[in-house]
């Protein structure tokens, strides 16, 4: 059987200067856990327009079901301004009051999440209500032994060390980047080197994995009590859009089969490798990155959370 795997917040359109690409962390989340063979959705909501009505054909035709898309027919659908430095690394401006700062998640939603293998949240979707108790309690209505998977997207002025705090409640797993660590660690004033705070991270809020990628340089993973370490894949960036959430997708699924650490690391570095050399978010996936992901759970994982 297929994992069943859901992405919950911000859909989007990233506006970047080669044209408009399907954004949105969840969403590019669920695009590529559905594009590497599970099946995902993404909870979100867009506006009751045009840029809103594509978005859900363009989920559609990714494979995406967008039966977890709610329509606003007051708030616009979401947009970013999206500027690339030399790096190609994105810098974003997000547009405030639009469709996914009002998500509900009745009907469709709940049903989706009650039977998920895993679920991918982050901190930019909480920026306000309602959104934000929607999330908490999508989350919440995951089955005991699901994933929790927090990304952390320390964007512009839209998050709090209490909102953070709050969300490593729910989470059991955490994924953060190499520039968002240390922005924590001073948060939350505890010392150390990147493996110690990765380590205080996980011994303080009960996570079975903590994850750290770090660009170019590759990733780091944490899990009970042993570290794998990639040095990442070279490759020409065109832009490193939804790099990250090709990475966690693929990290959640190889947690989900049992794989090692290490094969975890492995695969899910070649697949945003492969991203960073794509324009956009959502480039298709070759077929030698689909893996014959199945629930063999070869590999004891720490419990998670009660």
């Amino acid at each position: 059987m297929k994992f069943k795997l859901v992405g919950i917040g911000e859909v989007l359109w990233d506006l970047l200067p080669s044209g408009k690409q399907l954004g949105g962390a969840p969403a590019n989340f669920a695009y590529h856990a559905c594009a590497l063979g599970a099946d995902a959705w993404v909870i979100s909501r867009v506006g009751n327009d045009p840029a809103g009505h594509e978005i859900i054909e363009r989920l559609e035709k990714l494979g995406v079901p967008a039966d977890g898309i709610e329509l606003d027919n007051a708030a616009p659908t979401g947009t970013v301004t999206v500027n690339l430095a030399s790096d190609g690394q994105p810098q974003f401006t997000i547009h405030e009051n639009v469709a996914w700062d009002r998500i509900s998640g009745k009907g469709a939603g709940r049903r989706t999440v009650s039977s998920a293998d895993a679920v991918c949240f982050g901190t930019l979707a909480q920026r306000s209500e309602p959104s934000r108790s929607t999330i908490r309690w999508l989350v919440s209505s995951t089955p005991p032994g699901a994933l929790r998977i927090l990304d952390v997207n320390l964007r512009q002025q839209y998050y709090s060390s209490q909102l953070i705090k709050e969300s490593l409640a729910l989470a059991n797993v955490l994924k953060v980047s190499d520039t968002e660590l240390p922005r924590l660690a001073e948060m939350f004033a505890f010392a150390g080197d990147e493996r110690a705070q990765m380590a205080h991270l996980a011994e303080k809020h009960r996570l079975r994995l903590v994850a750290c990628t770090r660009g170019a340089s590759g990733s780091l993973l944490f899990a009970g009590g042993c570290w794998a370490e990639h040095p990442g894949v070279p490759v020409r960036v065109v832009d490193s859009v939804g790099a990250g959430d090709a990475f966690t997708a693929a990290m959640t699924l190889g947690v989900l089969a049992g794989w090692r650490l290490d094969e975890i690391n492995r695969h899910a570095n070649e697949v945003a490798a492969y991203v960073c050399s794509r324009a956009g978010g959502t480039p298709s996936l070759p077929e030698r990155l689909r893996e014959p992901f199945q629930s063999v759970h070869a590999v004891d994982w720490t419990a998670s959370k009660p």
